[in-house]
């Protein structure tokens, strides 16, 4: 579930009030995803989610998530708007919390992408790094190849709890990447996170790009390499869709383009982007009671995906 946050009904329609939007008609807590809580909002103007920012999310962070939002809206890329507060800003406060209100976008997430849909998402990718060239805002990489040094030495030996041997294959490609990372490439501002479920699709058009909770500045290509390991491969990373990753690739090559620099790091920025969902998910592996309410993703899985990546 992903309904931390229990807001009265009487309090939910003041907040909404807030945001010029019109009578709160309804409002229903949407189960999906893990970080924040989550509600499906209709009022008289429209549908909208609003969503309580929980703990895991640096209240420090949410002018530049909501800047990029306002940011590739106005440049016509398919994110959902913010509504803004009559006083100014796109963020409430209630009771201690922050509070924001988007749009709705319409879509479905697919569970199994055709390489249509691979390849208008590689090209929805490359508008949006078209689009950010001028965003002024900044935010670093916490994820970053320092970032997944530091988790790996935080899940030490428990990471052969989770698979015997992990944690020597985690530490061998640490220090793969640390010697081969190609920092000279383009950096801009990236999603990082642009899974299946973060696009919105109908039939084969992209509708909306959505969760720029992780979105930061980083290699560009290396967004690119997040996108297509998330896309190009079976739930446990043991296929490799050759027909998709090559479709993903060419829309971004229509839209944006890798150098050819860039093109011959991809092996390397695709092996960091496997070793950054492997740590995160290997992290909360180890760190969550096997009893919680959320759902704990595999960290094998990504590892699969890294052993085909290095084999290149």
């Amino acid at each position: 579930m992903a309904v931390y946050t229990h807001i009265p009904m009487e309090e939910m329609a003041a907040l909404v009030a807030r945001f010029g939007v019109g009578t709160l008609c309804s409002a229903k807590g949407i189960a999906e995803g893990v970080e924040n809580s989550n509600y499906l909002v209709e009022t008289e103007q429209g549908r909208f989610i609003l969503t309580v920012y929980e703990k895991r999310v640096d209240a420090g962070d949410l002018p530049f998530f909501m800047g990029l939002l306002d940011h590739l809206a106005e440049k016509g890329c398919p994110v959902p708007r913010t509504m803004h507060l009559a006083e100014g800003g796109s963020i409430a406060d209630w009771n201690g919390k922050k509070i924001a209100l988007i749009e709705f976008l319409p879509g479905v997430t697919v569970d199994k992408p055709t390489p249509a849909q691979a390849q208008a998402t590689g090209a929805a990718l490359g508008d949006l790094h078209r689009a950010v060239a001028d965003f002024p805002g900044h935010r670093p990489n916490t994820l970053g190849l320092d970032g997944w040094v530091d988790l790996a030495r935080q899940c030490g030996p428990a990471l052969d709890d989770i698979r015997p041997g992990l944690a020597a294959r985690v530490a061998e490609e640490c220090a793969f990447l640390q010697a081969h990372w190609p920092h000279h490439l383009a950096k801009s501002v990236v999603h990082a996170d642009l899974f299946p479920d973060n696009v919105l699709m109908l039939d084969n058009k992209v509708t909306g790009l959505i969760d720029f909770y992780f979105a930061c500045e980083d290699v560009r290509a290396w967004d690119v390499a997040v996108t297509h390991s998330a896309w190009s491969f079976n739930a446990d990373g043991t296929v490799y869709d050759a027909a998709v990753g090559d479709a993903l690739l060419a829309g971004y090559q229509g839209s944006f383009g890798l150098s050819a620099e860039e093109a011959a790091a991809f092996p390397v920025l695709a092996r960091g982007s496997c070793l950054r969902f492997l740590l995160t998910r290997a992290y909360d592996w180890i760190n969550t009671p096997a009893d919680a309410l959320v759902t704990r993703k595999d960290p094998i899985a990504y590892l699969n995906r890294l052993e085909h990546y290095a084999a290149l």
